[in-house]
């Protein structure tokens, strides 16, 4: 079984790996491929088909949930789990709709870990029950456009960087920027990113 291990902070990738070559036994032929962030992760999935993505949500270049859709939409055979330190609501519905099927908090037992890959494997959706009475709430009202925008206006990126960022006109950052402020009811793109950052649409 092929496994690609995404997640920025080093102790905890190296403690997942340590883990799984631990429960290697119960995994044919286990392979795990490491990445240090998204953009390494999504260069990795492009180069190799993997059976399971295991990913963290927040990290540089990419997040998990991209990662996510793009295995949605170009490998769907690869089984995703994504391990996170957030339980917001917005991220679990987001997961769910790119496929995911497996969404733990990183202070989940190791035996939940190891058992959550194989129920995965096998084509079922394991959700911590935490996050899933969470979940429900909420809807998210962005569109991807207007998400992608927002995420790098809360980075303080500026209109021109955004539209070079995006490949889109100035005066579309402009709209999608003020589609997302009117949406979340916020005062200007800096309380919007915030308020979307706290909720999981990010």
């Amino acid at each position: 079984m092929k496994v690609l291990l995404a997640e920025d902070q080093a102790m905890v990738r190296g403690a997942l790996a340590a883990l799984l070559e631990l429960g290697a036994d119960d995994f044919s032929q286990l392979e795990v491929t490491e990445a240090e962030d998204g953009t390494q992760a999504l260069a990795a999935l492009k180069q190799t088909q993997f059976d399971l993505l295991l990913t963290d949500i927040e990290m540089p270049g990419k997040t998990g949930l991209e990662l996510a859709q793009y295995i949605q939409q170009n490998q769907p055979s690869t089984k995703i789990i994504i391990l996170t330190t957030f339980g917001r609501a917005g991220y679990i519905k987001r997961a769910l709709e790119y496929g995911v099927g497996g969404f733990l908090l990183k202070d989940a037992p190791s035996d939940d870990l190891l058992a959550a890959i194989t129920k995965v494997m096998q084509g079922k959706k394991v959700i911590d029950p935490e996050l899933a009475i969470s979940a429900i709430g909420d809807s998210d009202p962005l569109n991807d456009k207007e998400r992608q925008a927002l995420r790098l206006a809360g980075d303080g990126r500026s209109t021109s960087d955004i539209a070079q960022t995006l490949f889109i006109a100035e005066g579309t950052v402009r709209n999608y920027l003020s589609e997302a402020i009117s949406k979340l009811g916020a005062s200007n793109r800096i309380d919007a990113a915030r308020i979307a950052k706290q909720k999981g649409w990010l």
